[in-house]
């Protein structure tokens, strides 16, 4: 399935890559990714000779009609692990160990330690709980990665994608060796993760953020909501009589 599709994905959008011999041939390793499109998982996964294991919503496994079925069918062909997000904190602890089990079996887990898309391009702070707390518990290293213009190809909400180039930086090694047995240390977990998502912000370009995205989403969608309801009262007061129509002079 992984050869079919990646195939496929790499003759016809014909992604660019840099940095590829920083992967190993063989060993555990954490790819620790920006997150701009739907469409990352599919395409870090097809320019790597090996399989890489990302932890994946458990939605992308149950979605409804064809683009469901299709994306289920890819994600279940090339091994990626489906997690009920609702779950809060249980959730973050299964998510933590599938990872930690992918890698002590010598192979490569992939991250994005935003937690979620980018909402308008920009990187956004790294959660520590995850990324920081698989490294540090396997030791494995966390090579970071910067996909670039994933977004402009497949935009939250669309489904039919654009036909361009999209492109994939990936970054040296990181060695967190030094703070092995301390991810039980806050302090410690945040500076793993910063330390990771500015590796990820010079090869990606992007404008950081020092706010989690989903906040980033929240502020949106409030901005958004508020705006909606200022252009309903205006149209209100437009459609409601006019000072001269009120009544006789």
């Amino acid at each position: 399935m992984k050869l079919t599709v990646g195939g496929s994905l790499k003759t016809v959008f014909r992604p660019w890559v840099e940095g590829l011999e920083n992967v190993p041939a063989e060993g555990p390793a954490i790819l620790a990714s920006n997150h701009l499109s739907f469409s990352d998982s599919f395409f870090l996964p097809a320019v790597l000779d090996r399989k890489v294991t990302f932890i994946a919503k458990a939605e992308y496994f149950t979605s409804p009609g064809v683009k469901g079925k299709l994306t289920a069918a890819f994600f279940k062909g090339v091994g990626q692990l489906p997690v009920d997000r609702s779950g809060g904190r249980g959730a973050g602890e299964a998510a933590i160990r599938s990872g930690i089990s992918v890698l002590e079996r010598g192979e490569l887990f992939g991250i994005y330690p935003e937690g979620t898309r980018s909402p308008d391009g920009r990187l956004y702070r790294g959660k520590p709980g995850g990324l920081a707390r698989v490294a540090l518990a396997t030791g494995a290293p966390v090579i970071p990665v910067a996909m670039i213009d994933t977004e402009k190809i497949q935009p939250p909400g669309k489904v039919v994608p654009k036909l361009m180039r999209p492109g994939i930086r990936i970054g040296e090694p990181l060695d967190f060796s030094r703070y092995h047995g301390l991810e039980g240390d806050r302090f410690v977990l945040r500076s793993v993760t910063d330390e990771v998502m500015y590796e990820i912000m010079k090869l990606s370009g992007q404008e950081y953020v020092d706010i989690y995205a989903t906040a980033a989403k929240r502020q949106i969608a409030e901005a958004a909501k508020k705006q909606a309801e200022l252009e309903k009262a205006r149209k209100a007061e437009g459609d409601g009589p006019s000072d001269e129509s009120s009544g006789p002079g």
